[in-house]
């Protein structure tokens, strides 16, 4: 699929492309889709939201991706029909199984596994040789290191590995930061390309002790920005981490710095870099979720592209935002190793005049796995490979994880923290990563880590009023629902057991949840004090870490009430971001 900048530069003031520009639909049954006609004098190779996932993996995407106001029915927003028609995919096709959650099962059979490190080098490897040499670059949006019993284990250090070997020639970051600035800052030692953060600052007690900071005068911790040269082009690459960090992890991590939008900040780079450093092309290597994303480029000029993450969201065209200078074009590449995004570059008198964009599957199948890339796997993987493997139940459905409300995932793991605590009511956070397991298949250690593999494992249990959890309820679904992208920090609605409520999602904060039951269909009572038990929490805990609870309940095989949810949606039923089946 091609897009081209001048396409967008006639469609002043729109957010989205109209359909008639691109087809996709090309089947993807054959390694033929990977032969990309040249274009341009710069290849730009992007991915993002790898989640440490080295080999091949299942990932269902959603089935529901509610967007409202200004955002419903565009993209990211689209699922299940209304994406294939709006990208004008064919059903029961390979695109419509990487891209979709439709027939999801049977497709996963015909069509395998998605993403692996060892497929991604290889078509890297090719797609820049394609270029031509001094023509490309390979950038990575961020949640590279997390996602892994290995990662987590390594504290990153494997993936670092493999991103040198891939070639990865600048990042930027989130998960990365729950490592905390030690191991963070090890990594970063030995990764041979180029970090890039132009929005995290020291704070002003950390800049007063001379914490250590890329730029002290200006108290940026790391570097903002890296130019290339490539086709005989300047091109500037800025990177934008997470913003919320302290936010939506605990802030023991990361207690010198300070992140944000910073938008501000963010223009008077671009600025210096076009006045000053005369680049010819800015790219924003952003984590800022995509609604996010679309917002900063209506405020932001002088940006060419985004290259999106965070928001697991895989768009096949990019999404043009008019703004005071002219027109910036937003993408997003998904997750999980399954997509790789190919931006080609025109670039001629100093500025960008044509663009070409592709978003490719990564189907395992149809791509030879790199020699050495397998080797640096199975060497890494070793020490833990037989722990790994250990057969600790067997898949009777389909689990997933991915979605706004829910996935049988999150089920079981709400139904193992009530088990394990005797508690009436779970929650689970709402995180976007996760593999997904086929019906039948072993589900092995390594899959219970891909659920949970983070710095803070602790569950726990406490005591909470029914007052307390609608509140709950009602500050993450304003996260998710704020017609604000600014105010939105990119995750799903907390996951819950043993609860049963109404959720409005147009509704304002503090009226979007309502009716809540427990699972004996009793109310909840906003005074009466409930047992709730949870993991991952901002504040520290001591406890079992979740993947020994979650692990402990799946070898009992109690594990049959898989049902769940109990969520209740209204106003919704014909937002093309809600789909009933898939």
């Amino acid at each position: 699929m091609a897009i081209r900048r001048r396409d967008f530069l006639s469609l002043a003031g729109t957010a989205a492309v109209a359909p008639a520009l691109t087809r996709i639909a090309r089947g993807a049954e054959s390694a033929g889709v990977y032969d990309l006609q040249g274009f341009g004098n710069a290849r730009i190779l992007h991915i993002t939201d790898t989640h440490a996932q080295l080999l091949p993996v299942y990932f269902r995407e959603p089935s529901v991706n509610i967007g409202l106001g200004p955002m419903e029915g565009k993209p990211p927003h689209l699922v299940g029909r209304a994406f294939l028609e709006r990208f004008g995919i064919k059903s029961d096709s390979a695109d419509a199984y990487a891209f979709t959650s439709l027939e999801f099962e049977k497709s996963a059979v015909r069509f395998g596994k998605l993403g692996g490190f060892a497929h991604l080098k290889t078509l890297i490897d090719r797609l820049r040789n394609d270029a031509g040499r001094g023509r490309a670059l390979l950038l990575d949006g961020g949640d590279l290191w997390q996602g892994t019993g290995l990662a987590n284990t390594m504290q990153g250090a494997d993936m670092v590995e493999a991103a040198n070997l891939l070639g990865i020639e600048a990042m930027t970051g989130h998960w990365e930061f729950t490592y905390g600035e030690k191991a963070l800052r090890a990594n970063l030692e030995r990764f041979k390309g180029e970090f890039l953060a132009q929005n995290v600052f020291l704070t002003e007690e950390a800049a007063f002790n001379d914490a250590q900071a890329f730029d002290p005068a200006s108290r940026r911790v790391f570097k903002p920005a890296v130019i290339k040269e490539l086709g005989g082009a300047r091109i500037a690459v800025i990177g934008q981490a997470f913003p919320y960090v302290p936010i939506a992890h605990p802030k023991r991590f990361t207690p010198d710095w300070t992140f944000g939008i910073r938008d501000d900040e963010l223009q008077k780079l671009v600025d210096r870099l076009r006045t000053t450093e005369k680049v010819d092309a800015i790219l924003l290597l952003s984590h800022n979720g995509m609604d996010v994303d679309l917002k900063l480029a209506s405020r932001v000029s002088g940006i060419d592209v985004i290259l999106g993450g965070h928001t697991h969201d895989a768009v096949p065209e990019p999404i043009a935002v008019a703004n005071a200078g002219g027109t910036t074009l937003v993408t997003n590449a998904g997750s999980s190793g399954k997509f790789l995004g190919v931006l080609d570059l025109d670039i001629r008198k100093g500025r960008v005049s044509d663009v070409r964009y592709r978003l490719l599957p990564v189907f395992s199948e149809l791509l030879k796995p790199d020699p050495a890339m397998s080797a640096l796997i199975e060497k890494l993987r070793q020490p833990q490979a037989a722990a790994y493997a250990e057969k600790i139940a067997t898949a009777d459905r389909l689990l997933y994880r991915r979605g706004n409300f829910g996935g049988t995932v999150d089920q079981v793991i709400c139904e193992a923290l009530s088990n394990e605590f005797g508690a009436e009511i779970a929650l689970s956070p709402g995180f976007r990563w996760g593999n997904s397991i086929l019906p039948g298949q072993p589900v092995t250690m390594e899959d219970v880590l891909s659920e949970t593999a983070i710095t803070y494992p602790e569950t726990y249990a406490v005591s909470m009023t029914g007052r307390q959890i609608k509140d709950v309820l009602e500050d993450v679904c304003d996260n998710l629902f704020n017609t604000d992208p600014y105010y939105q920090q990119g995750g799903d609605m907390v996951r819950v057991g043993g609860l049963a409520y109404t959720c409005m999602p147009g509704e304002a904060l503090g009226r979007r949840i309502s009716d809540l039951k427990l699972a004996n269909d009793r109310p909840l009572e906003a005074g009466k004090s409930y047992k709730v038990a949870g993991w991952a929490s901002v504040n520290e805990q001591q406890g079992t870490p979740i993947w020994d609870v979650l692990a402990k309940h799946l070898a009992s095989g109690k594990t049959a009430d898989l049902r769940g949810g109990g969520i209740t949606l209204k106003g919704v039923d014909d937002n093309p971001g809600f789909a009933r089946q898939g």
